[in-house]
């Protein structure tokens, strides 16, 4: 037996029945010769982490727009927060942690430049919408290298890990449940860091509930789900802790997301990306090569938002400023 068999043997003694078994996958869309080394979702998790689209979210806003502090989250470090707890969760119920892992660090590939107000701004502007969730599908399918070529189940995990859809397995349901428990804490955090909140803002009976520190609340929130699941074919909280989380991230909707001292800059950022979006569906000839390529397939308003989604906050500055910025006449 090779490695990657000795690993899919390991699979099939030790995790649960309801976990999904790398060796059972539904497959690729272009099938590959296996791995001697690797599982079919290891392979996954480093084609992942080693493409350009990843990279880029160390530059990309969780919250904060371009902030100057060196310990706000971007969207790197929310991608590896989510993972750590994902993982956390799958190794508690013995499900496949190599899968969930796959899935959470390509979850957020397609997200814009300056967060959810990016999005937005496309979702407006694009006669045929924006999602980033579809949109991080779109980048492994086809954009990052003509496409990953990742097995179903990562790319299901990927599409269904926001909105009302539900993933095809528990994996897929834990990468969800680990996503908002990450974001609603760690956003917290940074609110408290960036003077937008205080500790004792969040009403006291959620902290009673759910603890007053981030690792508490995190931990209260894991256990809790974990308890709920285990031995059971479903990934949930019980009602007291699930209730507790919603109410949690409405009072993050209500003193944060919408309307704080962390949104200031929300309408210039939109502004920006609508302004390189109308643009750029004016003018597609002067998107970079890897993009122009794409304008055989689909039309400019799909491709303009293809390039747009996959800049930094950085990048997507520099290019408006190229672009509208009037720059000093200088004689030669």
């Amino acid at each position: 037996m090779n490695i990657r068999e000795i690993t899919e043997k390991i699979e099939r003694e030790t995790l649960s029945p309801y976990a999904s078994l790398s060796e059972h996958t539904k497959g690729r869309d272009k099938p590959l010769e296996k791995c001697d080394m690797r599982t079919e979702y290891q392979r996954d998790r480093d084609r992942i982490l080693h493409s350009k689209s990843f990279r880029r979210l160390k530059h990309k806003t969780q919250v904060f727009i371009t902030p100057e502090g060196d310990h706000y989250r971007t969207r790197l470090t929310h991608t590896l927060e989510v993972a750590q707890i994902a993982r956390t969760i799958c190794r508690s119920l013995r499900l496949n942690e190599d899968l969930v892992e796959a899935m959470a660090l390509g979850h957020d590939l397609g997200h814009t430049p300056f967060g959810h107000a990016g999005e937005r701004a496309l979702d407006e502007i694009c006669p045929i919408g924006f999602r980033h969730n579809e949109q991080s599908v779109r980048v492994v399918e086809k954009l990052e290298h003509g496409g990953l070529n990742l097995t179903f189940e990562v790319k299901d995990g990927i599409a269904n890990h926001t909105g009302e859809a539900k993933a095809a397995t528990l994996e897929g349901i834990v990468l969800k449940y680990a996503d908002r428990i990450a974001y609603i804490n760690h956003d917290i955090d940074d609110a408290i860091r960036g003077g937008i909140l205080q500790i004792d803002d969040i009403p006291e009976e959620l902290s009673h509930i759910l603890g007053d520190t981030n690792s508490d609340r995190i931990n209260r929130m894991v256990r809790d789900l974990v308890d709920s699941s285990q031995g059971k074919p479903e990934i949930m909280m019980s009602s007291e802790v699930g209730d507790a989380m919603k109410a949690l991230r409405k009072f993050m909707f209500e003193r944060v997301y919408v309307g704080s001292k962390a949104k200031t800059e929300e309408a210039k950022a939109q502004g920006v990306v609508q302004r390189l979006y109308e643009y750029f569906v004016d003018h597609p000839a002067e998107m970079p090569n890897e993009y122009r390529a794409l304008l055989s397939e689909d039309p400019p308003e799909r491709v303009a938002c293809d390039y747009i989604a996959g800049m930094s906050d950085r990048y997507a500055l520099f290019v408006y400023e190229q672009l509208f910025v009037p720059h000093s006449w200088s004689r030669f």
